[in-house]
């Protein structure tokens, strides 16, 4: 009888073969059989995605073979009849959940706002918070799941479910997941109070790419927006500022809330920053928990890294009086330690 592990990796390669041919017919449906394919850096999900090169045309292949790819390609064609610069769906097949994607470059802002040939990060910044404000005005489409209290509890849970990165979920923070969504309720309730928008929900400089021929906001780049919800006004305006994979400084940040809010004179600006204050709290320590998973079940340990700058963001927006049941809840169960927490 075969070694179980050698079973295991006979099947892996089988399957590797198999995705290798559907992907083959699909360009070849698609009118990109024999294009030269190059692999581009993915993101947090399980989603790959490849350039490709035909002469001097290219286009972006991504196989999302574990996720369905049409949340992705509805928001898109969303997106582009709005007039914002996400990529064209040049062809599509839900059923093997393979795209082929407009090819929007490498200028993507989180390497180019420190170009010296660049616009700079206030350009590249006001660009975004302009298509933000833009957004932030325009109807939600049908169809696009709610951020509601139901959903902020289930994504908080994340946190207490996986923290810290030690290779296995800690059953201590686990214990006490429910004093812990408890213990953000009437913060929830909060930023529920906010007006409603599509939040794009992964809009940070990672993922937003500078387009210098064209003009306004679609200058803008679109990419990783298939979980797009509506939510509160101020969620994408905090993961732009708040990044967690880059120092935005906070005179630019704070140039870049007043930008913001200029083209809503109406909103009670004090119940925004509150808003804005829980939400930042809330998508860091949600996204404490994804990349506590990520490094201790799957094996990634590279999101670590980000974790110094993650803990900064916590304990900045943590400072909020409409957040002291967190604080002190966090003050009960996460110790600062190897892995940060609040001093």
């Amino acid at each position: 009888m075969a070694p179980v592990q050698s079973v295991s990796c006979n099947a892996s390669a089988r399957r590797m073969v198999e995705r290798e041919r559907q992907i083959d017919g699909f360009l070849s449906t698609a009118g990109w059989s024999g294009a030269a394919r190059e692999a581009l850096a993915g993101d947090a999900s399980t989603r790959r995605y490849q350039r490709l090169r035909r002469g001097t045309d290219s286009a972006v292949l991504m196989d999302s073979a574990a996720i369905d790819s049409e949340p992705f390609c509805r928001i898109a064609r969303h997106l582009g009849d709005l007039g914002y610069s996400a990529p064209k769906i040049l062809a599509a097949d839900r059923a093997l959940r393979l795209v082929l994607l407009e090819d929007l470059g490498d200028l993507g802002f989180d390497r180019y706002a420190e170009d010296r040939d660049g616009p700079g990060a206030a350009a590249l910044y006001g660009g975004a918070v302009d298509l933000l404000a833009e957004l932030g005005a325009a109807t939600v489409p049908p169809g696009v799941p709610a951020m509601d209290m139901a959903y902020l509890a289930e994504e908080i849970r994340l946190f207490a479910e996986w923290w810290p990165p030690d290779g296995a979920a800690n059953e201590g923070l686990a214990a006490h997941a429910e004093e812990w969504v408890a213990a953000w309720r009437d913060a929830h309730m909060l930023a529920m109070a906010a007006p409603k928008c599509l939040a794009l929900r992964d809009f940070h400089a990672a993922n937003l790419i500078w387009l210098p021929e064209r003009r306004g906001i679609r200058r803008v780049g679109l990419l990783d927006f298939q979980d797009a919800v509506a939510a509160p006004l101020p969620y994408d305006l905090v993961s732009l500022l708040r990044d967690v994979r880059r120092d935005v400084p906070g005179d630019l940040e704070a140039a870049m809330m007043a930008r913001f809010l200029a083209c809503f004179p109406a909103l009670d600006q004090a119940a925004f920053r509150t808003c804005y204050a829980i939400l930042g709290a809330h998508r860091n320590l949600r996204i404490a928990g994804v990349f506590s998973r990520l490094a201790g079940r799957d094996g990634k340990r590279a999101y670590l890294e980000y974790l110094p700058r993650l803990w900064r963001h916590i304990a900045a927006d943590l400072g909020h009086p409409a957040l002291a049941p967190v604080r002190a809840w966090l003050a009960d169960h996460v110790a600062p330690g190897k892995y940060g927490g609040v001093p």
